[in-house]
């Protein structure tokens, strides 16, 4: 070993041996151009498993598998009505491994949205958007929609009939929003059907577009993680500089570890208590090499085992080549956006506009509302975030079942079919829930004064909501979108 580490071409290969003391491991973290993108020391708390459930590294990988794979696909598949779906037909045939390799990215695609999302859930629980990671949260939404988007593209290339409808659903719901909501269908599709031009243009969005936008953010939102002090957790120590010297009494309050307090002194002009000591805790801190980055490597060989047997257990759906004139009864949208053609289904103004704009600024809008940092990086802030989120999930929970229950027997349509669209628009499950949630919101607020309980009302709520209707309209709903149950 020591031959083939000290010969020259090695050496010109890598500028530093193989690390054997803490300082050479800093030093090669620092260097390296593949682990430079991580710190070269990092705090205990990170490493906990339960801090941030490896969610965002798990997002990562499956981007990873992503590119690969997809790049293997390019080299079976032509984007033209006339031979994709006999492309695919040859993945599962004739090409040697080709199914496994479609089902990988298949899965991979839809376990990263379910990532994703689940990160940007822990990123709220725990606090980590507050100060000074406003703009990585507001980032993480938009990574959030661009993954979406590039599974929605990619989900009309088999052009079978699961993709063909789901893509008409899809962009018809696009279409909604008014003055540009019939452009931007036209800008999906490149007419006004889905035929060949839609499946060129969600080709080149998927492969080239989409992934080039988010690997920029994505390298955005790596970069802002390092430059805002790594992974939220508590505070160590509240401190702000105060005129003749030492902290008060406000500012000398919990730490995250017990420990001297530290102070610099800059030729007698400037003395008081560095915040970047306090907050840092090196006693705290242990190089990233092998701590951080055996366990990066340990996520990431785990990923690839559950997804390679998922692959090789379950195949990703093919139906019969895409039938423009046979659409399927009920035509779904993809499954990540069945909770919108629920919302749909009430009222396409609300459902299709208003409730997701409203979501998405109020996403955005969160950590410029509650800038309170005193409970960041503990999961629901404290037992009373943790007693609102749970309550929030069960009103929700049992609400929504009450609103669609009420709207069969005596919504607007049940007791006035031929009442002006206003008053659909006006009264109907999403609308009526949307207002309830907001209430409720409010009133926590008022009653605690506590912004941080408000928003994990309405945060937990949303999410409570989405996957309700998500469930809802993946199992409940059949023939003309009518309810049944799952096992009728």
């Amino acid at each position: 070993m020591a031959k083939l580490t000290e010969n020259r071409f090695w050496r010109s290969l890598f500028r530093r041996p193989l690390p054997d003391s803490d300082l050479d491991r800093m030093l090669t973290m620092f260097s390296n151009f593949f682990l430079h993108i991580l710190p070269a020391k990092v705090h205990r708390h990170s490493l906990k498993p339960g801090a941030t459930w490896g969610l965002g590294v798990i997002s990562f990988v499956l981007f990873l598998v992503l590119i690969v794979t997809g790049v293997l696909l390019m080299f079976f598949y032509v984007p033209s009505v006339e031979r994709a779906y006999r492309d695919m037909k040859d993945l599962k045939y004739v090409v040697s491994y080709g199914v496994i390799l479609r089902n990988m990215h298949r899965w991979a695609a839809h376990g990263m949205v379910a990532a994703v999302f689940l990160h940007m859930v822990r990123v709220f629980f725990t606090g980590s958007y507050k100060p000074p990671r406003e703009f990585n949260w507001v980032l993480g939404i938009l990574l959030w929609g661009i993954t979406l988007l590039l599974s929605f593209t990619g989900y009309l290339l088999p052009w079978d009939q699961l993709a063909y409808w789901a893509i008409t659903v899809g962009t018809s719901i696009a279409s909604y929003p008014p003055w540009i909501g019939e452009k931007i269908r036209v800008l999906l599709l490149g007419g006004n059907i889905v035929g060949e031009s839609a499946l060129l243009r969600f080709y080149v969005l998927h492969v080239v577009f989409l992934p080039m936008v988010l690997m920029v953010l994505a390298a955005v939102h790596f970069w802002r993680v390092r430059k805002d002090g790594g992974i939220a957790r508590p505070i160590a120590l509240a401190l702000h500089p105060v005129a003749g010297g030492g902290p008060t009494s406000a500012e000398a309050t919990a730490r995250f570890v017990p420990g001297p307090l530290k102070t610099y002194t800059l030729v007698e002009l400037v003395r008081g208590t560095s915040p970047q000591v306090g907050i840092q805790a090196p006693e705290e801190e242990v190089p990233s090499w092998p701590h951080l980055t055996m366990r990066l490597l340990i996520v990431f060989e785990l990923v690839l085992v559950v997804l390679t047997a998922v692959s090789f257990l379950f195949d990703a759906p093919l139906l019969e080549q895409a039938n423009p004139v046979r659409p399927d009864n009920p035509a779904k949208a993809p499954w990540y956006f069945l909770g919108i053609q629920e919302l749909v289904s009430y009222s396409a103004l609300v459902g299709g506009v208003l409730v997701p704009a409203i979501a998405l600024l109020g996403l955005m809008s969160i950590p410029y509302m509650d800038r309170d940092r005193s409970d960041q990086g503990i999961w629901f802030g404290s037992p009373a975030g943790k007693r609102a989120a749970w309550i929030s999930f069960l009103l929700t929970v049992l609400v929504i079942p009450a609103l669609l229950f009420l709207d069969s027997r005596f919504g607007v349509r049940q007791v006035a079919p031929g009442a002006p669209q206003f008053f659909t628009d006006l009264l109907n499950p999403a609308s009526v829930l949307t207002t309830l949630m907001a209430v409720s919101s409010f009133l926590t607020w008022r009653a605690t004064r506590s912004r941080r309980l408000g928003a994990m009302v309405l945060f937990t709520a949303f999410v409570s909501a989405y996957l309700v209707f998500t469930v809802i309209g993946t199992y409940f709903r059949g023939p003309n979108w009518v309810w049944v149950w799952p096992w009728q």
